[in-house]
């Protein structure tokens, strides 16, 4: 057969704004996926993502004549990481017969080759870039992996993908019920996110470049400034905010500023309207998740909770964890953008439990820093090399990049904030809390809490959690 390499490039205009040029490969569809009616299109899978969607074919641009024009347009780096993806394809295919698409005609191809489109597959493949407006692509979802578990909690992340040859056909029925729920909210659902901290910041960047249309609210205005400039548009209140976009996530420090934004004035909840979606990304106590889920769904709006484990360095790199409660149609709208800002994500059923399993992981990693700090301040005591200590235990079963990159830190006297010192103190006191609702013990946590206490006391609230350390030497 065959072997045609074009550039796909991805365009979005009017209410959506623009999107970035995306490149892709067209490839046969699954046999239980209808092509949309009306519609000349093909089946394209995206390099750099496993994305897939239709595509109308008129959008088709060529690849060698466009590459630099659009590599000048997008100097993101996962499109760049894309492009080399297709360069990498084009070096594996080499000695193929390759024509350009231009040479057969547009005319030809939109006339002749696309009324049947299962019949163009059975004789061709094309790897391209598109042009495309937003209302004219039918969202098909980033190939997953879902994980069903014992506990009826469900996991979605990116499956394995080492094959080229794009295709995506199902392998059990889990991956058939999720084949065409994503890619609809990077293309029609408007982003909102209110809070710009150290976890926010990381993940609003990689929705913008994911392609995601993103409005921004934070009450310094001022750190707005960056994200407009990469396209982000601007909220002047939470209501407003909420107003203007489908979904719309937060994430601050507390209950106190959870609460406070949702029902203060201008917040969330005057701009609630029936089907708005909101999403609670922080770490909280149940009681408060409980209580906004009421008042949002009070007025006919849709509420997941879906704080995340991880730093500002996961955050800005995109690979938090995601852990997910409370409306399953919002955890499955939000599926592109768990995508871009996590490796993977967890669904765990009602409202109040995701809140409950974060404050458990942070009790724990919060409880294990202070032991890591307590131990270099003993090694220290007993005349033992603290850097010895750390290469034996990097050596060891405990051997982590946490546990490396905190006490390289703390010997380095860096206490530069990746997760606030201040807010994991909170988090254990919110883990003990619900630890005594729950009649249930936890004098670790009690333990590590006092240390953090302490070292609150000496001004280290707003560094890092690792400085910790300096509660055990002064």
């Amino acid at each position: 057969f065959k072997l045609m390499f074009l550039f796909l490039m991805l365009c979005f205009r009017g209410k959506l704004g623009r999107y970035p040029p995306w490149p892709g490969k067209v490839v046969s569809p699954p046999k239980d996926l209808k092509k949309p009616r009306g519609k000349k299109c093909f089946f394209v899978k995206f390099f750099g993502t496993e994305d897939h969607a239709w595509i109308k074919v008129e959008q088709l641009k060529p690849y060698h004549p466009h590459k630099e024009e659009m590599i000048k347009i997008n100097k993101g780096k996962r499109f760049q990481q894309a492009v080399d993806a297709v360069e990498e394809y084009l070096k594996k295919a080499k000695g193929k017969e390759q024509v350009s698409l231009f040479d057969i005609g547009c005319h030809r191809l939109s006339e002749r080759l696309v009324p049947e489109p299962a019949e163009v597959f059975q004789s061709l493949m094309i790897d391209a870039f598109v042009l495309q407006p937003a209302s004219s692509m039918e969202p098909i979802s980033k190939r997953l992996k879902i994980i069903e578990e014992d506990t009826g909690s469900t996991s979605i992340q990116a499956a394995d993908s080492t094959a080229v040859n794009g295709s995506i056909t199902p392998t059990d029925k889990r991956y058939r019920l999720k084949s065409l729920s994503c890619w609809w909210s990077v293309c029609c659902n408007r982003i909102g996110f209110l809070g710009l901290g150290l976890m926010g910041s990381g993940i609003v960047s990689n929705l913008l470049k994911m392609g995601h249309v993103v409005t921004v609210w934070n009450r310094t205005a001022e750190k707005c400034d960056l994200f407009i400039q990469e396209g982000a548009r601007l909220g002047r209140t939470p209501a407003e905010v909420v107003s203007m976009c489908d979904i719309t996530f937060s994430c601050v420090s507390d209950p106190k500023a959870a609460r406070d934004l949702v029902l203060g004035p201008s917040g969330v909840l005057q701009g609630i309207r029936p089907g708005k979606c909101y999403v609670e990304m922080s770490t909280v106590d149940p009681e408060t998740i409980t209580e906004l889920s009421q008042v949002i769904t009070s007025r006919g709006g849709r509420f997941l909770e879906a704080p995340v484990s991880g730093s500002q360095q996961l955050s800005n790199d995109g690979m938090l964890v995601i852990v997910a409660a409370g409306d399953r149609s919002v955890y499955e709208d939000c599926s592109s953008c768990f995508q871009a800002m996590g490796k993977t994500s967890f669904f765990l059923g009602e409202a109040g439990n995701a809140a409950r399993m974060m404050l458990i992981l942070n009790m724990v990693q919060g409880s294990f820093m202070a032991t890591i700090a307590e131990g270099l301040t003993l090694a220290q005591a007993t005349g033992q090399s603290q850097q010895t200590f750390l290469d034996i235990l990097c050596q060891g079963q405990m051997a982590s990049t946490f546990v490396d990159q905190k006490c390289q830190n703390i010997l380095q006297g860096n206490f530069k904030p990746d997760y606030y010192l201040k807010h994991i103190q909170k988090d254990l006191r919110l883990a003990i809390s619900m630890g005594d609702s729950a009649n249930h013990p936890t004098p670790m946590a009690a333990a590590a809490n006092e240390v953090y206490k302490r070292a609150k006391a000496l001004d280290q609230s707003d560094n890092d959690m690792s400085a910790v350390y300096r509660a055990y030497i002064h």
